[in-house]
């Protein structure tokens, strides 16, 4: 697809959860989506960052892992042939005089659109690294990592957890029966998580499958050649404790930069696309944000919230488009969906 040119109803930039859903609302209303996304596959953070975590409030599915809940949304979205321009990043985004988009990514591809949707999730994201010397030491080997992409690389092992948030929370529960020993870190006994999963890792710690190392910080790495052998945490007193370890966690979150989107002339808030909830247009009528990167007031950052912004993203787009075309809302329990 690269140093191609391609016209298309809606261009989707974001190929995660909420933009593969975006694809299904765009074939429903017969509109066809060309999506572009810098990671060379579909899925967004939740291929990249946690394809076996599993996520429980998506609707009818009381557990699924999220490479899972990719693979069944790209299912789903397949009937109406999406076209896919992966491994690239829009870099230019211009609204022409006709009302129209053209979009020019890293490989050279041109898209002609009717719409566009953003759905970058934390547009460009990396870990928070916690300042400790040596870190990238044990980066390499696996000693140190920020995601957790197989479970089962784990099992056996002695692993450190460090945070207080939901990924912290959710990563000790979910490793707690597979690892040797798991030792979450955290500097004061409250977290930051759902409360439902803080009851469950203090439930894991009072039967002792999960050892709570509070209040502690890192503070620094042992080890040779690479190869991890214990954390070193203190308390804010500087007492000291060594955890033998085969891994380290640190989960502080991503850090987000918006990259090119910054200078598309929408209306930006601290790293995040304003819009108006009803329609999830931005500033600049024709672009709308779904997901993650947008915002508006009371926000809910949730999967299940940019499903939504999705279908009402869509609906605008296509007001958009064709405001004199008449159109007939129908439920897909009546129009059904293309075959296979």
């Amino acid at each position: 697809m690269s140093d191609a040119s391609h016209s298309t109803d809606i261009a989707i930039i974001g190929a995660g959860p909420v933009g593969l859903f975006a694809v299904f609302e765009a074939g429903m209303l017969g509109l066809k989506s060309h999506v572009i996304d810098a990671l060379d596959m579909v899925g967004g953070q939740c291929s990249a960052l946690y394809p076996e975590k599993p996520i429980f409030d998506i609707p009818a599915h009381p557990q699924i892992a999220g490479q899972d809940l990719i693979h069944e949304l790209a299912k789903q979205a397949d009937p109406f042939e999406p076209t896919y321009h992966l491994g690239q990043q829009v870099t230019k985004l211009e609204k022409r005089d006709d009302g129209r988009f053209t979009l020019v990514t890293t490989k050279g591809t041109v898209i002609d659109a009717g719409a566009v949707v953003i759905a970058a999730g934390c547009g460009a994201f990396g870990p928070n690294k916690p300042p400790m010397d040596g870190l990238e030491d044990y980066e390499g080997s696996g000693g140190v990592q920020y995601y957790v992409k197989r479970r089962a690389d784990f099992a056996g092992k002695n692993v450190v957890i460090a945070g207080g948030g939901d990924s912290a929370v959710d990563w000790a529960l979910s490793l707690h029966d597979i690892a040797a020993k798991v030792m979450v870190v955290h500097r004061r006994p409250k977290f930051r998580a759902a409360p439902d999963s803080s009851a469950k890792l203090h439930a894991l710690a009072e039967t002792g499958k999960i050892e709570m190392v509070i209040p502690y910080q890192l503070k620094g790495l042992k080890g040779e050649n690479g190869i991890l052998s214990h954390v070193v945490v203190a308390t804010l007193k500087g007492e000291e404790r060594e955890l033998e370890a085969d891994h380290l966690l640190p989960f502080f979150g991503l850090a987000m930069e918006l990259g090119p989107i910054a200078n598309w002339g929408l209306n930006l808030e601290k790293n995040h696309i304003g819009v108006k909830q009803a329609t999830m247009e931005t500033s600049v009528p024709g672009i709308f944000a779904i997901g993650d990167i947008a915002t508006y007031e009371h926000k809910l950052k949730l999967i299940l919230s940019g499903f939504a912004e999705g279908a009402s993203a869509i609906h605008a787009a296509r007001a958009y488009m064709f405001p004199d075309k008449e159109f007939h809302f129908e439920y897909s329990t009546t129009t059904g969906v293309p075959n296979e």
